[in-house]
């Protein structure tokens, strides 16, 4: 969801004259979209910002911004934290981040610092300039954390790629009314907010004649889609109707969407995947926990049966179906056999893969204030006990792939080794392989699969 609200601002910037560049030393402005979801990217992302401060010594017009979660969650208190930081804007205001920057790197660049201590206008933000270090300005303090009606429609627009782009993301919501006991999120992101069918729609009919093959649908609960504002039609929830309209799309081949919650997951979201082609064969599902005790301080509304039970179905509607997942370790009060239940849920289900994290104290949520705290020893010892238990699901998941043909959406070169192609089964799966990159960049290609190192698939293309 980060990675789609940078890529807004990114093309907001692009559109109006500016580059982006891969070169934190060579930009005029430097932003960070930040996550609250845990303690350690918020202290990630404190942490650069503070390191590049140092660019401020030689290039004294560049501008800092922080977005996103962390910056709602703390508004103003970062500047005592960062202190050559400029910019604070919340995940409201991703639209309004230009002109901020802009209003800031023109004054500087035009008076070269002349006319410190002159107000800045703007009617929609805290202003302050402070000067410092005898007569410079280090740090214009404007701050837009407000919530502003129909924000959710802002986040609608990619940035223009010189390559063939072959997957895209794409916001079809904002907020989530749920308060979980361990998240911040409600009050980072607001109510649940959903956009018009028919502007997602044409949003991705844009983006299939750029060339692009699959989109993800994201919202913070995705399948709670326009719930609050749509109507059900013929016992359809909102979600289902969108994804039947985004599946009616000319050279669309596949749809994703993350992440669902078991409250709201109703059978014709299981149908769907029964004459819906396009819908890949994976969902991410978090679980969180397998005990019952668990979900209830988490304030999971629904029991670990629930869960299992939208699983099976989720399997026999189709039956080569991945199926991935969030837990959290070490939750305030978990005992051994709240650990325990959790093991043999991952072991009942056999997820592909999981992402494990161990519980962090959020402020202002209700589990930072519950008694029991685990200690940080007892959390590590479950986190690297579950991870070697999804390591061997993984790894007897992945076997099974071995000899196959797959059909892979080629996304371009590999991350990690550029000589070689990257792409993802209909499961989700990587797929590392050979081959020409302009040419095979954004296609369906079948792949005979020849190896695995456990998360990763390997293999030669058949024909191409």
């Amino acid at each position: 969801m980060n990675e789609r609200d940078s890529e807004q601002v990114a093309q907001t910037f692009s559109e109006r004259g500016y580059t982006l560049t891969p070169t934190e030393q060579e930009a005029d402005a430097i932003l960070i979209n930040t996550c609250s979801v845990r303690d350690q990217a918020e202290q990630k992302a404190l942490g650069k910002m503070g390191m590049m401060g140092k660019y401020r010594e030689q290039r004294d017009h560049v501008v800092y911004g922080f977005m996103g979660c962390m910056a709602q969650s703390r508004g103003s208190e970062l500047f005592d934290r960062i202190p050559h930081l400029d910019l604070v804007v919340g995940t409201q205001k991703y639209h309004r981040v230009f002109d901020y920057v802009d209003s800031i790197l023109n004054r500087r660049l035009e008076t070269r610092m002349d006319e410190v201590g002159a107000e800045m206008t703007t009617t929609r933000v805290e202003d302050e300039v402070i000067n410092t270090n005898n007569g410079k300005v280090i740090s214009a303090r404007m701050v837009d954390t407000e919530e502003e009606v129909g924000s959710q429609n802002t986040i609608r627009d990619h940035v223009p790629r010189e390559n063939q782009q072959a997957t895209a993301f794409v916001s079809i919501m904002q907020g989530c009314n749920m308060r979980c006991s361990f998240c911040i999120v409600p009050d980072t992101r607001g109510k649940e907010r959903g956009r018009p069918i028919s502007d997602i729609v044409d949003e991705v009919k844009a983006l299939v004649q750029k060339g692009v093959k699959e989109v993800t649908l994201l919202g913070q609960i995705v399948n709670l889609y326009g719930r609050t504002e749509f109507p059900k039609v013929d016992g359809k929830s909102p979600f289902v109707q969108l994804l039947e309209a985004v599946h009616e799309i000319e050279g669309l081949h596949r749809i994703r969407f993350t992440s669902p919650h078991p409250i709201g997951y109703r059978d014709d979201l299981v149908e769907a995947f029964t004459y819906l082609p396009k819908l890949c064969s994976h969902i991410h599902f978090p679980m969180q926990s397998g005990s019952d005790r668990m979900l209830k301080l988490m304030r999971r509304p629904y029991k670990n049966e629930k869960f299992l039970a939208i699983c099976d179905k989720m399997k026999a509607a189709r039956p080569d179906l991945a199926i991935t997942t969030d837990i959290i370790v070490g939750f305030p009060g978990e005992t051994e056999q709240d650990f325990q239940d959790t093991v043999d849920c991952m072991k009942h289900v056999g997820f592909d893969n999981s992402f494990i994290f161990r519980y962090s104290k959020r402020k202002d949520t209700p589990a930072a204030e519950m008694e029991d705290q685990l200690d940080e020893k007892t959390k590590e010892e479950r986190n690297q006990y579950l991870l070697k238990v999804q390591e061997e699901l993984t790894f007897a998941k992945n076997a099974k792939f071995l000899g196959t043909i797959q059909q892979v959406l080629c996304e371009g070169p590999s991350k990690s080794n550029k000589s070689r192609l990257s792409g993802r089964t209909s499961q989700n799966k990587i797929v590392i392989f050979d081959g020409d990159a302009d040419r095979m960049t954004g296609e369906l290609i079948d792949i005979k699969i020849e190896d695995s190192t456990g998360y990763t698939l390997y293999g030669t293309p058949e024909i191409y």
